[in-house]
């Protein structure tokens, strides 16, 4: 691409005022949050001169809302941020203050990490990450327009008349497009934190025929740590066994802070509902549609009526501050109405809260408009990624700025782009959901949403997606021999537990007897032994004097004995689905002339534009019935061709 003298830009562009071209760059990415930084690392990782333009320097990978990072399909982002070479697991494992493992009870595919972080710890950490990374530039800009030329993007513009020009543009504006903060009737332009609102570059992307939803989001107030009464809140402790995010942290001591569970109640209730009518969601001042998996606690007494109770997590904001996040309850009362319904609460009766909770009203992209790579459809050279494509939290929005930072680059370079399939990670199942079905409201990942979670597991993200960050370029040889290592013990003991077989001598009988298993009738396998569910790879290793095995790798072995049948089960739908998948669909169809689909079929694949039948298949509103016409269409033309 090339890039444009001022005074061509700008009768090219018809700017009505003059600016002046400040540099060149190969990616800019507008927007500091998590998806900004995942995404101006990466492209800079990759070689790209890039920018990255934020509000304020104070914004840098802040956390607006609650203080941790991880939890149910979350940490499975994480993981797999981590795997391909991001960043966030690593300054999440170094700013961690409490970390557990949730739901253990459960299988193997659910397990997820969550990682209480200290919250201005970690945007100091990122901030110099950032800042010292080589080819990245990170300017305090508010950016105003989009600049665009036959359907090719080609720079942005500041509110200073600053241009800077680019190859390709990455949207990561997170709640700041139109932003504006509700609680009571108290109501104005405003992005999270008190930072501004950026109004003009709305009106610049809808210029450019970029089609934008209005949604709404919301944080609970702050309360001060010394003015709660801990005796009256069951504490909740981290592990003992220290954990990571990161496949390569070396954190291995951690000081963990307790956080405190507590429960609204009748009297609580009795407030919130006897003021419903001054709250921003009831009494229209809130335009956006809200988050159906976080409401509001407003939104929770009118959908659970029923309910008695509701749980609030009191969590630490820092080591250094006294602020205290009160998780569960969101809000958009008025400040004093806040106040009183928190003070019905056991342990808050005395609370004094520092920041009241709000709404927010932002502008974010339909993300029906983009390519599985994340660039924008009609927009050459145009991504989006994070809460600007409709999704909420901070793991799904990092998630897809370090791939709209990586197929940014690779467009530069003439690459194909990198999109991860359903059965490959999260990140697929996330960036899928969104290109193909689209979104009504903010968008949450969830173990759900995933048909190959057993798969997709928390512990083997590595094992899955290291490889592809090393074609790519973000694995450095440090991850990739640390990496190397651990699969070489995992296949070597796989390998070693098939090969060795036990008789059902009166000595071994003896030794499984006391593990609490069954003693045996015939000879086995130790890999057919380790499937029984009271065995673990630890107790083997003990008994029969096998290699110790660090922690992560002993799990690794243990589920793959225990989960073979299911797994290789699971690999065979996946290698049906991937015909499916692989049966790709030409860019120039014409879907109107396919007259048998069906009115809506025919709408809505000409809108989503699907890159194969595996990914039509899973558009809303077409039905089995429509895949069927467009797979014999498609066989048609190609004999038609072929002739």
């Amino acid at each position: 691409m090339r890039f444009l003298p001022v005074s061509v830009l700008a009768n090219k562009i018809g700017l009505k005022i003059m600016g002046y071209i400040t540099d060149k760059f190969d990616v800019i990415v507008v927007g500091a949050g998590h998806a900004g930084v995942e995404a101006a690392l990466a492209a800079a990782r990759l070689g790209g001169k890039t920018l990255l333009a934020t509000l304020s320097l104070d914004n840098v990978a802040l956390m607006p809302c609650n203080p941790s990072i991880g939890g149910p399909a979350k940490g499975h982002l994480v993981r797999e941020i981590d795997a391909l070479g991001g960043q966030m697991g690593i300054s999440a494992d170094k700013a961690c203050i409490q970390m557990r493992l949730l739901n253990t009870g459960k299988g193997y595919a659910v397990h997820a990490l969550r990682g209480q972080e200290d919250k201005p710890y970690y945007h100091t950490l990122m901030k110099e990450i950032v800042e010292q990374q080589d080819n990245l530039e990170l300017k305090q800009l508010m950016i105003d327009k989009l600049l665009v030329e036959n359907g090719e993007v080609i720079g942005v513009e500041a509110e200073t008349g600053e241009i800077f020009e680019a190859k390709c543009v990455i949207l990561a504006t997170g709640t700041y497009l139109r932003g504006r903060i509700v609680y009571g009737q108290v109501n104005y332009e405003c992005g999270p934190n008190g930072l501004r609102s950026a109004t003009r570059l709305s009106s610049s992307l809808l210029e450019n025929g970029v089609e934008l939803m209005r949604f709404k989001t919301g944080t609970p107030a702050r309360v001060d740590a010394r003015s709660l009464d801990y005796s009256k809140m069951e504490p909740q402790y981290g592990d003992e066994t220290v954990r990571n995010f990161s496949f390569i942290s070396n954190v291995k001591e951690r000081v963990q802070v307790p956080c405190w569970l507590s429960y609204t109640n009748a009297a609580t209730h009795k407030i919130i509902r006897d003021n419903l009518h001054l709250s921003g969601m009831f009494n229209g001042m809130v335009e956006g549609v809200g988050p159906r998996y976080c409401p509001s606690i407003e939104s929770k007494l009118v959908r659970f009526a029923d309910k008695e109770r509701h749980q609030l997590f009191i969590e630490p904001e820092g080591m250094h501050t006294n602020e205290m996040y009160v998780q569960g309850m969101s809000s958009s009362l008025p400040a004093h109405i806040q106040l009183q319904f928190m003070q019905t609460i056991p342990g808050l009766e005395n609370c004094k809260m520092m920041r009241a909770g709000y709404a927010i009203d932002y502008d974010c992209l339909d993300p029906l408009q983009l390519k599985p790579s994340l660039e924008h459809k009609a927009i050459s050279g145009l991504f989006s990624a994070g809460q600007s494509n409709g999704t909420s939290g901070y793991e799904e929005a990092a998630a897809q700025g370090l791939m709209a930072g990586i197929n940014a680059m690779r467009k530069i370079n003439a690459q194909e782009p990198v999109v991860l399939r359903r059965d490959q990670a999260y990140i697929g199942v996330l960036i899928d959901d969104l290109v193909t079905k689209g979104t009504h409201e903010p968008y949450r990942m969830m173990t759900s949403r995933a048909e190959y979670r057993l798969l997709l597991r928390q512990d083997n993200a590595d094992l899955r997606l290291t490889e592809l960050g090393r074609a790519i370029g973000l694995v450095d040889d440090d991850r990739y021999s640390h990496f190397c290592e651990k699969r070489t013990a995992l296949e070597r003991t796989l390998s070693e537990l098939a090969r060795i077989n036990i008789a059902p001598t009166e000595e071994n009988n003896a030794s499984l007897t006391s593990m609490g298993s069954t003693p045996l009738r015939s000879g086995i396998s130790l890999l057919e032994l380790l499937r029984r569910k009271e065995i673990t790879y630890h107790k083997l290793q003990q008994a029969f004097d096998l290699p110790e095995l660090n922690s992560q790798t002993a799990e690794q072995v243990e589920i793959h004995a225990k989960y073979e049948g299911y797994i290789i089960k699971q690999r065979q739908e996946v290698e049906k689905a991937l015909k499916l998948e692989n049966k790709k669909i030409p860019d120039n169809i014409d879907y109107h002339d396919i007259k048998e689909l069906s009115a809506e079929a025919m709408e809505k694949l000409e809108k989503v534009r699907p890159s194969s039948i595996g990914q039509a298949s899973r558009i809303s509103g077409v039905s089995p019935a429509d895949i069927n016409v467009l797979m014999i269409a498609l066989e048609v033309k190609r004999r038609k061709e072929q002739e």
